[in-house]
């Protein structure tokens, strides 16, 4: 059964990833949110519980895969105590596998993801007492057969193994987007099969906020 998540007064909402987390949230335009799903999830939570005094805060980095989002874990995360985090990283670990070979160094094998993913989650769970949101990594395509995409499905078994040890909420984007992408074909949410267009952006909030029931 999907777990639900409570929102309560003076509470703080971390969203973490790589750039589609990101969204270009550190520049003046976009500030402080971004410019893609965490800015709809945002200003929906606000508009919704206006006397909450949420804060909410966005520490994506474009190009992260999980081994960096280790080395900020402290800073960017933990530091925060959030009480409800929400976690969307994977889609470069692959990719990097994938690109050139000065990228192949920075990709991270299957397991070490996993591996790094739980030693994170261990983390928030002992000194934060996080209530837990993790996002599906996802790809806009409806190839079984491109190779970044069937690599990427592993991971994908991964993220749900884990939210389901932790007892995360789950966002099961790519689930939906395969559903979806029967009726609209990959070019229309994206360019590259990763970065969202702005309305795709706003679609995966849509399922960040019916996951979460918030």
């Amino acid at each position: 059964m999907q777990k639900k998540l409570d929102l309560n007064p003076n509470q703080t909402v971390l969203f973490i990833g790589d750039s589609i987390t990101d969204a270009d949230r550190k520049l003046r335009a976009y500030k402080p949110f971004g410019f893609g799903y965490v800015h709809f999830v945002a200003n929906f939570l606000l508009g919704k519980y206006p006397t909450y005094n949420l804060n909410i805060l966005n520490t994506g980095i474009s190009g992260d895969t999980i081994a960096d989002l280790k080395g900020r874990w402290q800073k960017d995360c933990l530091d925060h105590n959030p009480e409800i985090l929400s976690i969307l990283i994977g889609v470069n670990d692959v990719w990097r596998q994938f690109a050139t070979e000065d990228d192949l160094p920075y990709a991270v094998s299957l397991d070490e993801y996993e591996a790094t993913y739980r030693q994170l989650l261990t983390m928030v769970t002992q000194k934060c007492n996080s209530r837990l949101v993790i996002c599906e990594p996802f790809m806009f395509c409806d190839d079984f057969n491109n190779p970044m995409f069937a690599h990427l499905r592993t991971f994908i078994e991964a993220v749900r193994r884990i939210a389901d040890d932790f007892g995360a909420c789950m966002v099961p984007l790519q689930k939906a987007i395969d559903e979806r992408i029967k009726q609209v074909p990959p070019q229309d949410w994206s360019l590259d099969m990763v970065h969202p267009e702005i309305w795709a952006h706003a679609w995966i909030a849509q399922q960040w906020l019916i996951a979460t029931g918030l």
